[in-house]
């Protein structure tokens, strides 16, 4: 009870810290209860790093992390989920288990159900900062990539061709298709007719999956603690609704310095979803963290320094981050959303361990946070500017 009682005032008077409130005394009616606490510290990225040289997968563990999503997996070398990596020529037949590189995302989903995490499959590819794309155009056939997108599925979750029954429910098209050319050197319209395609295909195939996407990286304005929504998100809104598309779940990213900005998006997002008629469709956080300064330009390609770099990143896995992430965690459970992802749970930039492997401080906070859920029931607290 003690031990509870200390991390709920600490997360408590976190938040107040983040509002910018002057923490003073906290009132805890534990007569009472408003419920109980979500399990939202998802993560992104598994447990194995430099081709297995550093295994995160007891730190990953420890956390008791409820999902982990497959989106810049081994990144920069991208030799794991990414499309590219486990079907290397797109010229073969996507019925022929021979047409298909597997073995290392095996090899990586094994590491990931380790920790205990369920898993959501990113279907498409990682992010290419580089000046020359590889991988992140339209799919030549958009019909044939639904076809390959079958043969994963077949192997992960039915055993085909020497695979598992790992049962893995989401299925997710594409990252960021706005974010241009690092994610999708495409038109809009070229996107939209790969996602009718692929949600078509594979929901006829299994109907009991969920299906979604696109990871929208910008999803409007928030100015006045309203949000505007932008324009891809709502032409993909009314494009599903008009073709009667899939959309078991909508995925979208923030990175931010306030931590209210999460849980304000996610209501804009909400109420966006029920107004364009998907009331079940699920929302899913499923990339966010702490953005130092609400700026990209330290980290940027043509503006940082190794020094800006360097305080950059410091910033996010230190103090600051730590306490932003334990505020996001705390204010997102009253939000409309239904999973989150911090990006990410690995080593390096954004990461939570550093490249050795360490865990750093914003690693502690997702530990707190894991803490609090084996005492799940929540009591109200006021005071402390709360």
């Amino acid at each position: 009870m003690r031990v509870t009682l200390v991390l709920i005032c600490l997360a408590a008077l976190t938040v107040a810290s983040a509002r910018g409130a002057e923490a003073t005394g906290l009132r805890i009616d534990w007569s009472r209860t408003n419920g109980t606490l979500r399990a939202l510290h998802g993560i992104n990225r598994g447990p194995l790093v430099a081709g297995g040289m550093i295994d995160l997968t007891e730190s990953q563990r420890a956390l008791r992390l409820p999902f982990t999503r497959l989106h810049d997996s081994h990144w920069p070398t991208r030799d794991v989920v990414d499309m590219h990596a486990v079907f290397p020529d797109f010229t073969r037949d996507p019925a022929n288990a021979a047409s298909y590189d597997f073995l290392r995302t095996d090899e990586y989903i094994a590491a990931i159900r380790q920790t205990g995490a369920q898993i959501v499959y990113r279907l498409g590819e990682s992010i290419e900062h580089d000046t020359v794309k590889r991988f992140v155009h339209p799919p030549a056939d958009a019909g044939k990539w639904a076809q390959i997108c079958i043969g994963i599925i077949r192997h992960y979750n039915e055993g085909w061709a020497k695979g598992f029954q790992h049962d893995i429910r989401y299925w997710e098209i594409w990252n960021e298709p706005e974010n241009r050319p690092a994610c999708w050197t495409g038109t809009d319209a070229q996107f939209l007719a790969l996602y009718a395609a692929a949600s078509r295909e594979i929901k006829t195939r299994f109907p009991k999956l969920s299906i979604g996407g696109p990871g929208f990286g910008y999803t409007g304005a928030v100015a006045a603690d309203r949000f505007q929504a932008g324009g891809l998100l709502t032409n993909f809104l009314a494009f599903c609704r008009r073709e009667s598309l899939p959309l078991d779940f909508l995925s979208w990213h923030c990175y931010t310095d306030d931590s209210r900005e999460l849980a304000l998006r996610a209501r804009g997002i909400r109420a966006l979803l029920d107004e364009y008629g998907f009331n079940k469709t699920e929302s899913h956080l499923n990339e966010w963290n702490y953005l130092p300064g609400k700026s990209w330009t330290p980290i940027s390609k043509t503006k940082s320094t190794p020094l800006s770099r360097q305080r950059f990143y410091a910033e996010m896995s230190g103090a600051s981050g730590a306490a932003f992430i334990a505020a996001a965690l705390i204010q997102l459970q009253d939000a409309p959303v239904d999973m989150c992802n911090l990006f990410h749970g690995e080593t390096g930039p954004f990461g939570l361990f550093d490249v050795n492997g360490v865990p750093q401080k914003n690693y502690r906070a997702l530990g707190a946070f894991a803490e609090l859920l084996m005492m799940s029931r929540r009591v109200p607290v006021e005071g402390g500017g709360m």
